[in-house]
């Protein structure tokens, strides 16, 4: 019975992120704000910090868990010519949208689904562990973890992702939205994931992105 309330609360929260999302499209369109972040300023810096899991200089294939309408492959085509990307996200609009928007590229492919369906070599997710609305502390650190498992686990070579921080500025902080610890995160990922982690606290925004390395 535990478990099946388990899986029955994890499909309410996913089906809760899924509108919030399509919701942002549906008002904002392709665009760095139509996946909930401020401008493409930001987004660019985040994917930047994010990419820096990424050893191999070519020929790797990646899993973007929550990728939205699929901007992270734009920004990857910028430096390498030969890779492999799978987009991974529970709206279906956003996977809609983003199918459309790479109809024509064989390198890029979109799943509607919780979690990726193949291993990569790495593994991101970026901004999907942040808006838990009414959500408590405690259920959104279980969703959290449930997260960085999936990414061990469907990732060969590493995986990285971001977070609010909890040194955000207190009148800036909003309920609805999750600030975690860096600091216990960094913990987490040493004791569970690998013994090479690397913590990004360093760039001008409200947030630090974790890279786990892993040895094969």
């Amino acid at each position: 019975m535990a478990a099946k309330y388990m899986q029955n609360n994890k499909i309410e929260l996913l089906t809760e992120v899924a509108e919030y999302y399509t919701a942002k499209l549906a008002e904002h369109g392709e665009t760095a704000r139509g996946v909930d972040w401020n401008g493409e300023e930001s987004q660019t810096t985040r994917f930047a910090q994010l990419c820096k899991i990424i050893e191999a200089p070519d020929h790797f294939s990646i899993n973007d868990l929550g990728c939205g309408y699929g901007a992270l492959y734009d920004y990857l085509a910028k430096d390498h010519a030969h890779f492999s990307y799978t987009g991974v996200d529970v709206s279906n609009g956003m996977v809609q949208a983003a199918t459309q928007r790479y109809q024509d590229n064989p390198r890029a492919r979109f799943i509607l689904a919780s979690e990726p369906d193949q291993v990569a070599d790495y593994g991101v997710a970026s901004g999907i562990l942040n808006v838990r609305m009414d959500r408590s502390d405690a259920e959104w650190w279980g969703y959290l973890k449930d997260t960085l498992d999936i990414l061990d686990r469907t990732s060969r070579l590493g995986f990285a992702f971001n977070c609010l921080t909890s040194y955000s500025d207190a009148d800036k902080m909003r309920d609805y939205l999750y600030y975690a610890d860096p600091c216990l995160l960094f913990d987490f990922c040493k004791r569970r994931y690998s013994s090479n982690v690397t913590l990004l606290h360093d760039y001008k925004l409200y947030e630090f992105t974790i890279l786990v390395r892993k040895s094969i």
